[in-house]
């Protein structure tokens, strides 16, 4: 079969791994003093940290409407014998929804929320497009999506937590607490949904290692074909570290760096770091 595969910008796949499967990514938009932009179109990670240094404030994501997935799904539905698009979870965002109400117009297009984001969502984008690359039934790269989501382990360490407390999601005694203990919390995704894990102490390059170290150590339930180290702008001497402490602890075939985009990243500001990756099944 000839399947087309479509995701949200949100995946934060890198541009060579879009470019090697011909994945087509819907930007989110992004709103920023007044004026709208597109996901990674327009607008960077950059742009959003340089203006709320600048005393500005963070910017606001939205989904993608019903109209703007009938656009796409439209684009590619006629040439393709099916168009399966993955989406950032339904508990994130209403991008699902609208998805699911655009296909509605198609009989050849599938959707799938990831129950994920970032590279979390990312890793399902991959292994659609590898199954599609390997001419398995659009019906079947479905099914086995879907069984895949809950495997998938995504989490993140926060080096500040600013962007956080601008965002309303941590009041300002809790940053200064952090900030006198140096605490730096563990974001993870569980069920589809963000929540608080364990928080580390001490310098941030001690809690990144501590905290790659829980995630990956003595383990033999993951899926070693890949693993991601995806970050939102830190040193090179973190991002090496955190490459180091992979390759240490586990032999993954392959370990993908990338950058989050604009959504991860205006949430939690420059530096954060995670590692995504898959349990077997």
């Amino acid at each position: 079969m000839n399947i087309k595969i479509t995701s949200d910008s949100t995946c934060d796949l890198s541009r060579e791994q879009r470019k090697r499967y011909q994945i087509e990514l819907v930007p989110l938009a992004v709103a920023m003093d007044g004026r709208d932009y597109h996901d990674g179109v327009d607008i960077e990670p950059e742009d959003i940290y340089a203006h709320v240094a600048q005393g500005g404030g963070l910017p606001v994501t939205a989904a993608v409407n019903a109209a703007g997935y009938e656009a796409v799904f439209a684009r590619y539905a006629g040439d393709y014998d099916a168009v399966i698009h993955i989406n950032i979870s339904a508990d994130f965002s209403s991008c699902h929804q609208n998805a699911v109400l655009a296909a509605q117009q198609f009989d050849n297009v599938y959707v799938v929320d990831s129950r994920n984001l970032s590279t979390g969502h990312g890793l399902v984008v991959l292994r659609a497009a590898e199954l599609a690359e390997a001419g398995i039934p659009a019906g079947q790269i479905v099914e086995t999506l879907r069984a895949m989501t809950g495997r998938v382990d995504a989490s993140f360490i926060l080096e500040q937590l600013k962007y956080l407390q601008k965002g309303g999601r941590c009041s300002a005694a809790a940053v200064l607490g952090a900030n006198l203990l140096k605490l730096k919390p563990c974001i993870e995704v569980r069920d589809g949904k963000m929540g608080v894990g364990k928080k580390y102490r001490g310098s941030f390059a001690h809690c990144l290692e501590s905290y790659i170290t829980d995630r990956l150590a003595n383990r033999d339930d993951l899926d070693l074909r890949r693993v991601f180290v995806t970050h939102s702008g830190v040193e090179p001497e973190i991002l090496q570290l955190a490459l180091d402490t992979v390759r240490r602890l586990q032999t993954f075939e392959e370990v993908c760096v990338t950058r989050a985009g604009c959504t991860v990243s205006s949430h939690c500001g420059p530096g954060t770091i995670g590692v995504l990756y898959v349990h077997k099944a």
